[in-house]
């Protein structure tokens, strides 16, 4: 009894070390390949919009913005506190806010007969591709003339 246990201790060892020895191939560490993929970066029109130094765009772009909605009366209020301009007409903000408006770069609201502004947050998301970058406007009807056009 004692002499089968030990030829099956022994037995047991072999096949215990042949286990042993299997798994010390594999590795512990699985490598994964990393495949490159499009990179998609979301950026803000505003980031690329330069308006020219002590203007009144200026002014409005700096003193608006996204979260707000902001009345007359606090536009010429931040814009004398920040640049220390005072306008002579008061009106004269109303042109500018109405063509940033129509363009799309502005929103407006009327609560209670009063009108407020803030920025409209337009987002470019730009994709990068083998040495190419492809940017695609999700709220610009005038992209899809441009893409119309590189197909052409």
């Amino acid at each position: 009894m004692v002499l089968k246990r030990v030829v099956r201790g022994i037995i047991k060892l072999f096949h215990s070390l042949e286990d042993w020895s299997d798994k010390a191939d594999e590795k512990v560490y699985e490598t994964k390949q990393v495949v490159e993929s499009t990179i998609d970066e979301i950026h803000s029109v505003w980031d690329y919009l330069e308006f020219k130094q002590n203007t009144q765009a200026f002014h409005l772009s700096a003193v608006l913005g996204f979260d707000e909605w902001v009345n007359m009366g606090e536009i010429r209020r931040r814009v004398k506190e920040v640049f220390g301009v005072e306008y002579k007409n008061e009106r004269s903000l109303y042109p500018y806010l109405k063509t940033m408006t129509d363009v799309g770069l502005m929103e407006n609201n009327s609560v209670g007969g009063r009108m407020q502004w803030r920025k409209h947050d337009l987002l470019v998301k730009v994709k990068k591709e083998e040495g190419a970058k492809k940017i695609v406007v999700g709220e610009a009807k005038t992209v899809k003339k441009e893409q119309k056009r590189e197909e052409q």
